[in-house]
């Protein structure tokens, strides 16, 4: 039987990520179950589930967050995609990146960007996860 935490977290990756969310946490568990409890309860469960800030804006955070790092370009496709499943258009994916540029120079923003544009085109044919 799964804790509150893990319930609540489910729900939450569900409302942002949809199917996508539900197929990462199933190959998760395959690998390591303990894993994917840190994640569902810890991730969705505690953090995105406070209140304080919208959903749309948390993801906006982590979005930046994860671009600018410059070493996740899975973790900032998936994000690109949940943005847009909150409500984020691609001119808001697009500004996001830009706001980037005085902080961490132009090379981390324009490898987010080459994603951000494979994400657009993966959501103007249909495909709703990388």
């Amino acid at each position: 039987m799964k804790s509150d935490r893990y319930n609540r977290g489910l729900q939450k990756l569900i409302e942002m990520e949809g199917d996508v969310g539900r197929n990462v946490i199933a190959m998760m568990d395959a690998i390591s179950p303990e894993f994917t409890q840190y994640l569902v309860e810890f991730v969705f469960g505690d953090i995105y589930s406070r209140k304080g800030l919208d959903l749309k804006t948390k993801e906006i955070i982590t979005l930046a967050s994860m671009a600018t790092l410059g070493t996740v370009p899975l973790q900032v496709k998936v994000h690109i995609h949940v943005a847009m499943n909150l409500g984020c258009s691609e001119q808001d994916i697009i500004e996001i990146l830009l706001q980037l540029i005085p902080s961490c120079g132009m090379a981390v923003p324009m490898n987010a960007l080459l994603i951000a544009k494979e994400v657009f085109e993966e959501r103007r044919n249909g495909e709703k996860s990388s």
